[in-house]
């Protein structure tokens, strides 16, 4: 894995008295888990009360998350007021979230709507897009346009309507483009650092306290594919 976030070493965003907006680094974990390694939210806290001397306990809350091995935008609320309306905001998916994959085959059109019925499979911690309603499936719709096409790979940008498991990752492994290093959706072979090339790019709402409208951008990790991409724009 890529080195993971610390306090010294945080990529801040966006900051405020009632958020904190961070670009995740692959192999960060937003919240603690059976691993038992540092989360993300905690890091942020730590960075918190080292920047502004707090003492004792620091609140810091999680709106959301992003699996482990992706990269890019993630929200924390500073204040309680803050984190039940960003979970309002969330939840009613009044937002508008903006990935970037890297895929190993050329899509099948440009841009496209793509509608499955997914199934998650708890024991695999995997999800699988079904054509039509099964038992127990949730809809999940999404769509993709191809920003650029490199010699062996090719770079789509993911709009979200809904907000399901490993949504993006199943959804185009389903077209048969696997995200390059998802071997869990069929990828040739893992990146070297446990990274897959998803990356929540940017991220659009509504500031919870100020009510401005926020636009919010992530730059990719440094890697040569991402590097590529970002030169090819």
């Amino acid at each position: 894995m890529n080195k993971f976030s610390t306090k010294e070493n945080l990529q801040v965003l966006y900051e405020d008295n009632h958020l904190l907006v961070v670009n995740k680094r692959p192999g960060d974990i937003v919240q603690g888990d059976k691993t038992g390694d540092k989360p993300l939210s905690e890091v942020a806290k730590e960075y918190i009360a080292s920047k502004y001397n707090k003492p004792g306990a620091v609140f810091l809350g999680v709106v959301h998350r992003l699996d482990r091995p992706t990269s890019g935008i993630v929200v924390f609320a500073r204040t309680s007021k803050a984190l039940s309306r960003l979970n309002k905001l969330f939840s009613e998916r009044e937002t508008e979230k903006v990935y970037w994959a890297v895929v190993e085959n050329a899509p099948p059109n440009t841009q496209e709507k793509l509608v499955h019925f997914m199934k998650r499979n708890q024991k695999q911690n995997k999800s699988y897009a079904h054509e039509k309603e099964v038992p127990e499936s949730k809809k999940a719709i999404l769509s993709y346009k191809l920003l650029r096409s490199l010699d062996n790979y090719f770079l789509l940008e993911v709009e979200l309507e809904t907000g399901r498991h490993h949504q993006i990752r199943s959804q185009l492994a389903a077209i048969g483009c696997c995200i390059k290093g998802d071997l869990k959706y069929g990828a040739k072979r893992s990146n070297k650092d446990g990274s897959i090339h998803l990356h929540a790019r940017s991220l659009t709402f509504i500031h919870p306290v100020k009510k401005e409208e926020l636009t919010i951008t992530a730059a990719p990790p440094q890697d040569a594919i991402w590097n590529a991409c970002l030169r090819s724009l």
